[in-house]
């Protein structure tokens, strides 16, 4: 089931449900559905009893000829986030993107771990992850403050040269884990969206450096779409998930979402391992393999859209703003 939350007419929030080419809010269904039809969190929670119910009230409706009732236009975020956590699930990605950062900001590195790479066959190890990402799902800590959904412009640090859009399949849980197996996490997982996180390049490599990781590079803008969709449709072939980015509507980059070093389940387990994760803990893989300006080599200028989708999950479009003084 693809879900959002819009508001309506008369000012009142509601999730809403696409049903027969169409978004209908759940407010008017609030006397069946509860709370779950105002709070998208609360109808994740419910899980699959409440999909069937609420399929079966808007085929009613739909079969009636009620109209989904009006609304105002924009988008809201789908829930407000309570954490953020951000794996690097893709190899690939790791190596492309440290590659790419040697390019731009190193060329005379990059020229030696060309030839390298030409004359071995493999990889220079310089630009492979560290021997604890083999092991164990490594995420960073975002800011949960820093979401920003459909159509808001996105503010470009004035300490940055280098702004980068990275693609990303987020999640969020609908209940809460400590200490959980891999098939307690993935019983946990809510809904999936489309996650459009945004780095400052030039900042980032001094900051990981530092042993203590990203903080401005990251913490300023995180792009969340506005619609969410159930994980009955997205966890049985998550793998084979498609995706691009387009700069003022041209495809500059395409990834999907293949070869992981840690399932979902195990992913999520590491991260609850010893400590809470709550309700509305919003998580993501790791960019797709190519799917950031490092990769592909088509930075983005101030002024321009940015627009990121994966197939059958939704779609993220923003506007970056211009550098902040």
């Amino acid at each position: 089931m693809r879900l959002k939350r819009l508001r309506m007419k008369t000012g009142e929030a509601s999730v809403a449900a696409w049903h027969a080419g169409a978004w209908y809010p759940l407010a008017p269904f609030e006397d069946a559905l509860g709370r779950a039809a105002r709070d998208l969190l609360t109808f994740l929670a419910e899980g699959a009893a409440l999909r069937e119910r609420t399929a079966e009230l808007l085929d009613r409706a739909y079969g009636e000829g009620r109209p989904p009732g009006p609304v105002r236009e924009g988008a809201l975020l789908p829930f407000e986030p309570t954490s953020f956590r951000d794996f690097m699930l893709y190899e690939a990605h790791a190596i492309g993107a440290t590659k790419g950062w040697l390019k731009r900001f190193m060329p005379r590195a990059h020229r030696f771990v060309q030839l390298y790479e030409r004359v071995t066959g493999r990889p220079h190890a310089k630009v492979r992850p560290s021997a604890l990402w083999y092991r164990r799902p490594i995420h960073y800590l975002g800011n949960p403050r820093a979401f920003l959904t459909e159509g808001a412009e996105v503010p470009w640090p004035a300490y940055t040269r280098a702004l980068d859009y990275e693609l990303k399949l987020g999640f969020v849980l609908a209940q809460p884990l400590r200490n959980a197996d891999p098939d307690q996490a993935l019983a946990a997982i809510g809904g999936f969206f489309v996650i459009k996180d945004y780095s400052a390049r030039d900042v980032q490599a001094a900051e990981m450096r530092s042993g203590f990781g990203p903080g401005k590079a990251k913490n300023f803008a995180t792009g969340i779409a506005a619609e969410v969709v159930t994980p009955d449709e997205v966890l049985p072939d998550w793998q084979r998930l498609g995706g691009r980015v387009r700069l003022d509507g041209e495809v500059v980059c395409e990834g999907s979402a293949a070869g992981p070093r840690f399932d979902l389940g195990e992913a999520v387990a590491y991260a609850s391992f010893g400590e809470p994760l709550e309700a509305g803990a919003v998580l993501a893989t790791g960019t797709f393999p190519g799917c950031s300006a490092l990769e592909c080599e088509r930075w983005p200028q101030p002024g321009a859209e940015v627009a990121a989708e994966i197939d059958g999950v939704g779609r993220l479009t923003q506007r970056l703003g211009r550098p902040l003084r």
